[in-house]
C-alpha cells in the first residue's frame, strides 16, 4: 500500500497544473500551496490569478503568495508549522533558500523538463527544441543550493517530433513530469530509489526567454532557424522586418538545397511561383508558410508574396524594437 505523504506544493504556471492535481488524486495530503502573486496579464493588463492559484482554488486547497521567501520569517514558521514529508516545486519562479531546503525529510523534489545535466535553467523544453534535440524528458531532482544541480531521483524520455514546438509538447510534458512524480514519491517513501548525482561536465544552460532571442539571424542556416522558430512558441516566436515594419513568422519548412535558386542570399526574400522564400546562410532557404506584419492579421505566406509582391534583391531585418 502506497504511504500518503504530507506536501507543500510551489508552482506557478500552467506546466505545474498537472502535478498538483496528481497529488491531489493520488490522495496526498497537500497542506499548502504557494504560488507567485497575482500579475497584470494579458493586452489589459489585468491582475490575474498564476494557473497554478487557480486551480487550487477549485481544489480547495490553503495558499500562501509571499512577496519573498528568503527572508520571511513568517512564511518560514507556517511552513515550519505544516512539518511536509516533501516540498514539491514545479516552476514555482523564486530560488529555493537553504531553510526551506533542509527543511523536508525527504527534501524539495523539483519536476524539471529536461533530461538533467542538459538544459538546465527557466526554458528547458525551449531551449531543447531550439537546439534541435530529437528526444528531451522530465527529471525528478532533488532541489541543493545550485541551478538544477541537485541529484537525480528519476527521469523519463518524451520524443520530439519535426513538428512539435514548445508549446505543443509543453502539455505532452507535464502530464509526463505528473506521472513520474508519483512513482517517485512511492518509491522514496518505499525506500527503492537511489539518488545519482549529476554529471557536470555535461550541463548545459537554457536561460530564461528574452525578446531579442526571437530576431532572426539569416545568416544562421534554415533548420537552425526553423528550430528556433519552433522552440520559442509562443513567446518570442520569430520575427524579423518587411518595409520598416515587424513581421512574426509563425511557420515555415526548410525547402530541398537543390530547390535553392544559386543566387539567394541570407535574408533575401523571394516569390517562386507563389510560394514566399527567403535566403538562409550556408545556401540553404526557408518557405515561409504563416505570416503576420505589424498591425496585420496572421496571413499564408502565398497571401502575402501575392499581396506584397516583393521585388528583386529586397531583403528583411532590421526590425523595429
Amino acid at each position: 500500500m502506497t504511504r500518503l505523504l504530507n506536501l507543500v506544493f510551489a508552482g506557478t504556471p500552467r506546466f505545474a497544473v498537472p502535478t498538483l492535481e496528481a497529488l491531489a488524486d493520488a490522495g496526498h495530503h497537500v497542506s499548502l500551496v504557494v504560488t507567485q502573486p497575482d500579475k497584470p496579464r494579458g493586452r489589459g493588463m489585468e491582475v490575474t490569478a498564476s494557473p497554478v492559484k487557480q486551480s487550487a482554488l477549485a481544489r480547495g486547497f490553503e495558499i500562501a503568495q509571499p512577496e519573498r521567501i528568503k527572508n520571511n520569517p513568517e512564511f518560514q514558521s507556517q511552513l515550519k508549522a505544516i512539518n511536509p514529508d516533501a516540498i514539491i516545486v514545479v516552476g514555482y519562479g523564486r530560488i529555493i533558500p537553504q531553510w526551506m531546503i533542509d527543511l523536508p525529510p525527504y527534501g524539495n523534489l523539483n519536476v524539471h523538463a529536461s533530461l538533467l545535466p542538459k538544459y538546465r535553467g527557466a526554458a528547458p523544453l525551449q531551449w531543447a527544441i531550439a537546439e534541435g534535440e530529437t528526444i528531451t524528458g522530465v527529471t525528478i531532482m532533488r532541489i541543493d543550493s545550485g541551478l538544477d544541480t541537485g541529484d537525480i531521483l528519476t527521469q523519463r524520455e518524451l520524443p520530439i517530433s519535426p513538428n512539435d514546438t514548445a508549446e505543443t509538447l509543453a502539455p505532452t510534458l507535464a502530464g509526463l513530469g505528473a506521472a513520474l512524480l508519483i512513482e517517485t514519491l512511492a518509491e522514496l517513501a518505499r525506500d527503492k530509489i537511489r539518488a545519482v548525482p549529476q554529471d557536470h561536465a555535461r550541463a548545459s544552460l537554457a536561460p530564461i526567454l528574452q525578446k531579442e532571442d526571437g530576431r532572426i539571424d539569416f545568416h544562421r542556416n534554415a533548420t537552425q532557424i526553423r528550430n528556433r522558430l519552433r522552440g520559442f512558441q509562443p513567446w518570442p516566436g520569430a520575427f524579423t522586418a518587411f518595409r520598416g515594419k515587424n513581421l512574426h513568422i509563425w511557420s515555415a519548412q526548410v525547402i530541398p538545397v537543390d530547390s535553392v535558386p544559386a543566387s539567394l542570399r541570407p535574408a533575401e526574400i523571394v516569390s517562386l511561383d507563389g510560394f514566399l522564400i527567403v535566403g538562409c546562410g550556408q545556401k540553404t532557404a526557408l518557405e515561409i508558410n504563416e505570416v503576420q506584419l505589424e498591425g496585420k492579421k496572421r496571413m499564408s505566406g502565398r497571401d502575402f508574396a501575392n499581396g506584397y509582391r516583393p521585388f528583386q534583391g529586397e531583403f528583411l531585418g532590421a526590425a523595429a524594437s
